[in-house]
């Protein structure tokens, strides 16, 4: 059997979720920054919720980021939403996020059609090679992107279509993004695990006590499906942001 590799993750806390956005934000825009005076393009792929907000004003603030020279992608979509409604994880990133970078390309999901098609369609407009920045949070369940548990560690595809487990729906309630769990969609196009970590940097912003037993575990549980988050652990070159109520004690 072989053995994957494991990796330190470099953590560190900080006293409310507005700092923690201000020390995450600046290492993307450093990140950022190193990569495009090394290569024309740069490509980033984007979390949409609102444990990242913070941490993606920090980086539209940042100075010297050439946003022209920056490919954005987006981790997951809702299927069955308006194209338009607010909730829509693109329309949520270009109101709280892209309106603030002017020049950057977006590259949106679309999933107006059939599911299969449009992550087909989706995950040919990936990069060919690693992402040079991902920018993520963790679920309360410890999914990365909408990958629940348990999460194919080695999936075979960059993108597909899933449903969304209870816990998952029950969070997007809870950040008041829909009224009522039977509001929320039951499937999403996601980008799969695999994908999301070949990329060189990884940046995970993780506020809020409702994450703390998430960020416990990814940090301290066995590798494997049932914490999708313990997938950082075999990346390189993770740096996960917390604050004082998402640190476990």
């Amino acid at each position: 059997m072989t053995t994957v590799p494991t990796y330190p993750i470099a953590v560190s806390v900080h006293p409310t979720r507005e700092a923690l956005g201000q020390a995450a934000g600046a290492l993307a825009a450093r990140i950022l920054r190193e990569t495009l005076e090394q290569h024309p393009r740069a490509t980033v792929m984007l979390a949409a919720a609102p444990s990242q907000a913070a941490t993606l004003a920090a980086l539209a603030d940042a100075p010297d980021v050439d946003w022209s020279g920056v490919n954005a992608f987006h981790m997951d979509e809702y299927l069955g939403l308006e194209p338009e409604a607010p909730q829509g994880f693109g329309t949520w990133l270009e109101r709280s996020f892209l309106r603030r970078v002017p020049g950057v390309s977006f590259h949106r999901m679309s999933v107006t059609g059939d599911p299969q098609v449009d992550a087909e369609a989706y995950a040919a407009r990936l990069p060919v090679g690693p992402f040079d920045l991902v920018l993520l949070g963790i679920g309360v369940n410890g999914h990365l992107a909408f990958n629940d548990p348990p999460a194919r560690f080695d999936d075979p595809q960059d993108t597909r279509a899933v449903e969304l487990d209870g816990v998952s729906r029950q969070q997007q309630v809870d950040e008041g993004h829909f009224a009522t769990i039977h509001d929320v969609p039951r499937w999403a196009i996601t980008v799969t695990i695999p994908r999301l970590l070949r990329a060189r940097h990884v940046v995970a912003s993780i506020p809020g006590a409702e994450k703390r037993d998430a960020v416990r575990a990814t940090l301290t549980a066995p590798i494997g499906p049932d914490h999708p988050g313990t997938a950082l652990r075999t990346h390189p070159d993770v740096a996960l942001f917390l604050d004082n109520e998402s640190a476990p004690r």
